[in-house]
């Protein structure tokens, strides 16, 4: 992508020779993009942002690609080793990836503060209660890698981030009064320098129009994509009708919230409030 932010915990150079390898067979064996795309089932456009890297194939088209060009599983192969090498869950390395090139993040979070703004002591307290059966050198691991996804809000304008939280996600308490209290100061302070907009859903919406977790991004020369995650599972979703509407879905959540000034008072009043427990 233009913006040459690259991938968190992956390699963006190893998708980028993917991309080359297959504009260089594809060529080799004669087919246009549009074509090959229709031989596996997708877009030209869509072969021709792998071939630059914007995108990355799915595991069955990387599969696909291999039985038209005759490449003997290469595809397949390298499309496994680099979905393997990222430290991320198997269903969120793809979002990861994709979460450092976007242009705008959306997100909506019914349970839990989103990644892009835990703490460490709110992160491991969510990795000690989910997966309490990994070693403390692993739990340190996975907490270390999801504060890694936070370098991309070093840049103080890109990407925009707009995050909006159920009110469940304020008052749930994890880790204890002490690690709410810092983990809501941490995100009011990424409010006030005006690097996110925040609201909250309050408890009077009693239907909230998404019923999970949703992210949705924007690229600079790529359409938009939504990331949607329940337990131990999640699906990018790049179909247009369907990403329309999440989006709408999304619209809906923000027009129902907070305002952002009243948010960002409700996040500090419960922070007050936890360390008041202390």
């Amino acid at each position: 992508m233009a913006n040459g932010r690259g991938a968190l915990g992956q390699s963006k150079v190893g998708w980028e020779f993917f991309g080359a390898e297959l504009k260089r067979r594809r060529e080799a064996a004669g087919f246009t993009q549009e074509r090959l795309g229709a031989r596996v089932f997708c877009s030209g456009s869509y072969i021709g942002q792998f071939e630059q890297g914007i995108r990355k194939p799915q595991l069955e088209i990387a599969q696909r690609i291999d039985a038209a060009l005759g490449t003997d599983g290469f595809f397949e192969r390298m499309c496994k080793e680099l979905i393997d090498s990222s430290p991320y869950q198997h269903y969120f390395a793809e979002a990861a990836y994709l979460e450092g090139l976007a242009e705008t993040i959306r997100e909506y979070a019914p349970l839990f503060v989103p990644g892009l703004l835990q703490t460490s002591a709110y992160a491991r307290a969510i990795f000690l209660s989910g997966v309490p059966e990994l070693s403390n050198d692993e739990i340190e691991t996975r907490v270390s890698d999801r504060l890694k996804r936070q370098d991309i809000l070093k840049d103080p304008t890109k990407p925009l981030l707009w995050v909006v939280l159920d009110e469940n996600v304020i008052r749930r308490k994890v880790g204890g009064a002490a690690c709410m209290s810092e983990q809501l100061l941490h995100v009011a302070a990424l409010a006030h320098r005006r690097r996110i907009t925040l609201q909250v859903l309050p408890f009077e919406v009693a239907a909230p129009p998404l019923g999970g977790m949703v992210t949705l991004m924007t690229f600079e020369d790529a359409p938009p994509m939504a990331y949607c995650e329940g337990a131990h599972s999640g699906s990018l979703v790049d179909t247009p009708t369907r990403v329309t509407g999440i989006e709408r879905a999304y619209d809906r959540v923000r027009a129902a919230a907070l305002s952002p000034d009243a948010s960002l008072e409700l996040v500090q009043s419960v922070a007050e409030e936890y360390a008041d427990e202390q």
